[in-house]
């Protein structure tokens, strides 16, 4: 089924227009490198081919890249008055990858809320740098900002609801960020573009996640409480760019979820089916076509660079454990990261856990069927991966 809204076809994305608002917005002038002026173009020209927006969506597109730019622009200038912000220690400890729909997003949170760790809040992610009315310690124009956000979200999408929990506090994933900045596969995540994502595969992503450590500087700096603690970042669309994900922070350990792709391809499709409603009209086995050989492909690519990268990088997690014994799976991380278990580390993921179980949000209904997809040609084009890690 497609969303009723009809796309515009007389709305096309410019980027001197799309950068012109940022400035106008911001009262700033000064992005910094341009290097990602290179992604953003290829992006446009895919969304204003490809995008089928409508014109909500083409509005909230618009937005979402204005505000990215607008956050670039803030940030440029805060460096310029207070360089010290390039002086903090950041230690990112861990980094969560693996097939979207794995249980990442409550493993991520379980870990964010030990004593210790901390993670890019939602409403961080959204406005990374202080918007006007933002006060050190109280960033209430960004929550308000986040909040409104995810009731327009669920207004056009209500069954995002039981997809993913939007909490403006929440930890999320740095990828928002970094679809800021036009790479990753957040921006494919948001907009059906199929040629952007075949350019993405060859480009190098390597200037963003420097700029992704300078953010993450940034935040510790907005709120010094953060100073002295592990960060813990995650976002299954790393997967595909495990590589560069894995130069950048050459420390941290790589925290691989699984679960079996029969149940992770219809999920994740389902809930891509649903963020496109936001923004166009695409029927759900065109995003199925899209979005089955994309995740294969995901993992194809991860499967080379981990043999590259050598298993000592790696903790696997099971969705099933995580399911059965949460914290003991939060645990064997904490424990390779310095952080063992105490009394208080105990109560505090045990506290995290009796207010974030599943069965407190709706229930995420879904199938194969509904997107035109079968379960042998997902056995089949995952067999490497279901046979190593499902058994």
């Amino acid at each position: 089924m497609a969303t009723t809204a009809t796309p515009v076809a007389d709305r096309v994305f410019d980027r001197e227009t799309l950068l012109s608002a940022a400035c106008e917005r911001s009262g700033l002038s000064d992005f910094g490198d341009t290097w990602f002026f290179e992604p953003m173009d290829h992006y446009i020209a895919a969304a204003n081919a490809e995008g089928k927006l409508t014109e909500a969506g083409f509005a909230g597109q618009t937005e979402a890249i204005v505000k990215g730019l607008a956050s670039r622009l803030r940030m440029v200038e805060d460096i310029k008055r207070h360089p010290e912000i390039l002086d903090e220690d950041v230690e990112v400890a861990a980094i969560i990858l693996g097939l979207p729909r794995t249980g990442s997003t409550i493993f991520h949170r379980l870990l964010a809320s030990a004593p210790g760790m901390t993670a890019i809040r939602w409403y961080e992610a959204q406005n990374y740098a202080p918007l006007p009315g933002d006060e050190p310690g109280k960033p209430e124009a960004r929550r308000a900002y986040a909040e409104a956000m995810i009731e327009g979200w669920l207004n056009l999408s209500p069954e995002l609801a039981s997809i993913h929990p939007l909490d403006p506090d929440a930890p999320d994933e740095e990828i928002i960020i970094l679809g800021q900045l036009f790479i990753t596969t957040m921006v494919e995540a948001m907009t059906f573009i199929p040629s952007f994502a075949k350019w993405l595969n060859d480009y190098d992503q390597s200037k963003g996640y420097e700029d992704l450590k300078t953010i993450l500087k940034y935040l510790q700096w907005q709120d010094p409480t953060r100073r002295g603690k592990k960060w813990v970042l995650k976002s299954p669309q790393n997967l595909p760019y495990t590589d560069v994900t894995a130069n950048a922070f050459p420390k941290a350990v790589l925290v691989m979820t699984h679960r079996d792709p029969l149940e992770v391809v219809p999920s994740y499709v389902s809930m891509e089916a649903a963020l496109y409603k936001l923004n166009s009209v695409h029927s759900d086995e065109a995003v199925g076509a899209f979005w089955f050989p994309r995740l294969a492909e995901w993992m194809h690519r991860f499967e080379q660079a981990r043999a590259r990268i050598g298993e000592d990088r790696f903790i696997d997690i099971d969705y099933r454990e995580v399911a059965k014994e949460p914290l003991k799976q939060a645990q064997r991380v904490l424990a390779h990261i310095g952080i063992p278990l105490d009394d208080k580390i105990e109560a505090a993921l045990t506290e995290f856990m009796a207010g974030n179980k599943r069965e407190q949000r709706p229930m995420h209904d879904y199938s194969l069927e509904r997107f035109g997809l079968n379960e042998a040609d997902v056995r089949e084009a995952f067999a490497s991966y279901r046979a190593r890690y499902i058994g």
